[in-house]
């Protein structure tokens, strides 16, 4: 095994993390505690659940968890709990930069609406990143199982929000579902505005809606991505056009695209010349956060030290951190590297 340093101390940029996901274990029991709201034992006793999105069924029971968890946040305090804590598991895990990617409609009913729902998560974020020292941007995405227009107003919303904030818009949920296609009008509203362009794809489906993502959406940076390894014309294009990939080693596995770590084809990623941001998903769901996807891939791959000081450089240079967190964060970078040589 090449590595010898601990990756907790290597500074990283965490570009997947999706908000009610972040949520710690022990908060989701406190919240529903305090409420009475029932969980499955899927969230209690037989935490982290068995998952899978083989099929339609195997998505349904995850999107079910993951709406069980969103429905403890009851408060304006519970959302600043929440960004609090991601944050600071985040900086407790070697997290510099932090963009975190949320659907403002899945929590509009209970918080005033959209718009005062993201400003109130952008407070929290302001309050977390003074708190912990870990810059945070947010990255609102649109649902793919609503219908398109919904997407088009949540895409106006994040423009307001430029120089305020929110970095990216993206599209996520089950990518068999819904035509990808007719989020075009979407990205493009987006575009026009200069925010990262990030949908999902190429987890649950294969290179085929990879290449419909750069086409229709015009992807900058894909939520996994990584059965781009699976098309090496596809995989070429992506490293040619500078796309970069968030990679989810831990969810991949838990949701049944790779049947164990040593199947995720990291080294085929890399190897081409892609540029790859190792990400936690849904630590709530998968039970692994961010420095869990380093050591995973590590472990699974007998990636270096130099590998995987490059994997972090990568994820800085995939983010939309300001400069002068990037260039601190790549001279720590070399300092991590130097003292492993040591």
């Amino acid at each position: 095994m090449a590595g010898v340093r601990d990756l907790h101390s290597l500074p990283k940029a965490h570009l997947h993390l999706h908000f009610t996901g972040s949520m710690r274990h022990q908060t989701l029991l406190e919240l529903a505690e305090r409420d009475g709201i029932h969980l499955p034992d899927a969230l209690v006793s037989e935490w982290p659940p068995q998952l899978t999105a083989a099929d339609e069924k195997g998505w349904f029971r995850f999107q079910r968890l993951y709406d069980v968890a969103r429905s403890v946040l009851r408060t304006e305090d519970d959302v600043r709990r929440l960004v609090r804590e991601a944050a600071e598991d985040d900086a407790a895990d070697g997290g510099r930069w932090l963009e975190i990617q949320v659907d403002p409609s899945g929590y509009a009913a209970r918080f005033g609406g959209i718009t005062a729902f993201t400003d109130l998560v952008l407070d929290a974020v302001r309050d977390a990143g003074e708190r912990t020292g870990v810059g945070i941007a947010v990255v609102i995405a649109a649902n793919r199982t609503r219908h398109p227009l919904d997407a088009r107003t949540l895409a106006r919303l994040a423009t307001q929000y430029v120089d305020r904030g929110v970095v990216g818009f993206g599209l996520s949920n089950d990518e068999r579902r819904g035509s990808t296609q007719d989020f075009g009008p979407a990205f493009e509203i987006a575009a026009r505005a200069g925010l990262l362009l990030a949908p999902h794809g190429g987890e649950l489906r294969g290179p085929e809606h990879i290449r419909t993502c750069l086409d229709a959406l015009h992807a900058q940076r894909l939520g996994h991505g990584v059965r781009a390894a699976e098309d090496p014309d596809l995989l070429a294009r992506i490293v040619d056009a500078g796309v970069a990939l968030e990679v989810c080693p831990v969810s991949n596995v838990a949701l049944g695209v790779y049947s164990d770590l040593t199947s995720v084809p990291l080294p085929t990623l890399l190897a081409a010349g892609a540029t790859v941001a190792l990400g936690a998903d849904d630590p709530l769901l998968f039970g692994s956060r961010l420095a869990g996807q380093y050591a995973t891939m590590r472990a699974a791959h007998d990636l270096s030290d130099e590998t995987l000081a490059e994997l972090a450089r990568m994820s800085f240079r995939a983010s939309r951190a300001p400069d002068d967190v990037r260039k601190r964060a790549e001279a720590d970078i070399d300092a991590w590297l130097a003292a492993a040589r040591a």
